[in-house]
């Protein structure tokens, strides 16, 4: 998400010079290209308008202090203001502590309202509550029997009505009072959604509104329409008052101007976002992550919660006394392959990272590919080559025989056994104190399959003439 958007406001700065302090002559040509780069990331003109406004009366005059250029004040105004425009901090569910928390679901037909749904029951699931989900989507064929699956792949109740004709108000209503005397505290009630915004569905919405008493309304948006995202949220609390919106299919757009304009333009906040096809996918909106994120700058909060979700504390600390004894083994190397898996897609983590926002999405997919080799040879080995890789140093024809297993060359699991048994040695050296010299690092491409297993596709020359970086090194 949002790699155009990064791309340009980073040019924007490169043009910026070395004064003591930020002019409107130096910064004149960087707010043409930040506006030329929101305009052509479907934000809204009026808030292009107001925040090329806004960051040009901060930023002129700002003093430039020893060792920090420009370019960097520039991006730390620049920085601020889209924290300020999205909503300045994270907006919490507003849940009851003594009653049931109704959260009603709206959005247009496509917008990934129905799984949406289910991403927030388990999110709510997670914070130990007792959800039950509502199909009250009488209308779209199958919405039923969606959002069912969706329950019982995470265990999540889910109430539907095998009546005819029946009305989604009577079901709502059915459904609150089935959730009070079965002592659930989260309720989630799934709407229709039309093509449209029309006066049937805006009536619709007003009576199961009327019904539920909801503490939230959350409209579910579409990413992908762009600036249309933010007019339709205003429009949607104009005729029926939302609390909040849930933006989707964010990964699947690199302009990101839907973010940057619900709020200033509706004036509610997003609360969640939805990043990815997996249902655990679904995140709370910060703001200032999101910022640095556009900024290209990483978003390690965002990764650090992701890994405490899925590892374990006993496991993390067997994992770091393996790494400092040199001890791990492919057994554990999987181990680790597949909780990157749970986490996400490679690339996603990857951009997570400050820093990383460079690699380019074929680079990340040759690691991914790499991967996949890599487990693949594993899969050939036996529980003693697994354990003890040196056993296979010792013997070439144990090696042959994972090459011919897994579909590979002899040379390739050669490679990836020199490269599994340098990065033992640096732990090692690293444990006793040592800091080895850059060659002795395994592979500053060497973590195999992260650059040190080559790939198949010809190099490219870079403009410095240098070649191309292995997936590792960068």
């Amino acid at each position: 998400m949002f790699d155009e958007l990064s791309s340009r406001f980073e040019d924007a700065v490169k043009g910026l010079k070395g004064d003591a302090k930020i002019s409107e002559n130096n910064i004149n040509e960087a707010l043409k290209e930040v506006k030329r780069a929101l305009l052509d990331a479907d934000v809204s003109l009026s808030v292009v308008k107001e925040f090329i406004s806004d960051v040009k009366d901060k930023a002129i005059g700002e003093e430039v202090v020893r060792g920090v250029n420009p370019g960097q004040k520039f991006i730390e105004v620049v920085n601020k203001e889209l924290i300020n425009i999205m909503g300045n901090e994270n907006s919490p569910l507003n849940e009851k502590e003594n009653s049931p928390t109704v959260i009603l679901m709206a959005g247009l037909q496509g917008a990934g309202k129905t799984t949406a749904t289910g991403k927030l029951g388990l999110y709510l699931k997670e914070k130990d509550k007792k959800v039950l989900l509502v199909a009250a989507d009488i209308y779209r064929p199958a919405a039923v029997d969606q959002l069912k699956t969706l329950g019982s792949q995470y265990e999540l109740e889910v109430f539907s009505t095998k009546e005819k004709n029946s009305k989604p108000e009577d079901i709502t209503r059915d459904a609150l009072n089935y959730a009070n005397e079965n002592n659930f505290n989260s309720i989630i009630i799934d709407t229709a959604g039309r093509l449209q915004i029309d006066d049937s569905m805006m009536s619709e919405m007003v009576r199961i509104k009327e019904v539920a008493n909801p503490d939230e309304v959350l409209l579910v948006v579409d990413s992908m329409i762009g600036q249309e995202a933010a007019d339709l949220t205003k429009s949607f609390h104009e005729k029926v008052g939302i609390s909040g919106a849930i933006l989707t299919k964010l990964d699947g757009d690199s302009r990101g101007g839907a973010a940057l304009s619900i709020r200033k333009i509706s004036g509610k906040p997003i609360k969640f976002i939805g990043v990815g096809e997996k249902i655990e996918a679904l995140q709370p909106f910060h703001p200032e992550r999101m910022a640095s994120r556009i900024l290209g700058m990483g978003d390690v909060l965002t990764l650090v919660e992701k890994a405490q979700k899925e590892v374990e504390l006993a496991d993390a600390e067997a994992m770091q006394k393996k790494l400092q004894e040199a001890t791990f083994d492919f057994n554990d190397f999987v181990k680790q392959m597949r909780l990157i898996k749970r986490m996400g897609s490679l690339g996603g983590l990857i951009k997570l990272i400050p820093g990383m926002n460079k690699i380019d999405d074929g680079m990340i997919k040759d690691g991914e590919d790499q991967l996949k080799k890599i487990e693949s040879m594993i899969s050939s080995m036996t529980l003693e080559e697994k354990q003890k890789p040196e056993v296979l140093a010792a013997q070439p024809s144990r090696r042959q025989r994972i090459a011919n297993g897994s579909g590979y060359e002899a040379k390739d699991v050669d490679k990836v056994l020199a490269d599994f048994q340098r990065m033992r040695g640096f732990m090692k050296q690293m444990s006793n104190g040592g800091m080895p010299g850059m060659g002795g690092m395994p592979g500053m491409g060497g973590m195999p399959g992260m650059g040190g297993m080559s790939s198949n596709k010809p190099m490219k020359k870079q403009k410095n003439n240098k070649k191309k970086k292995g997936f590792a090194d960068l």
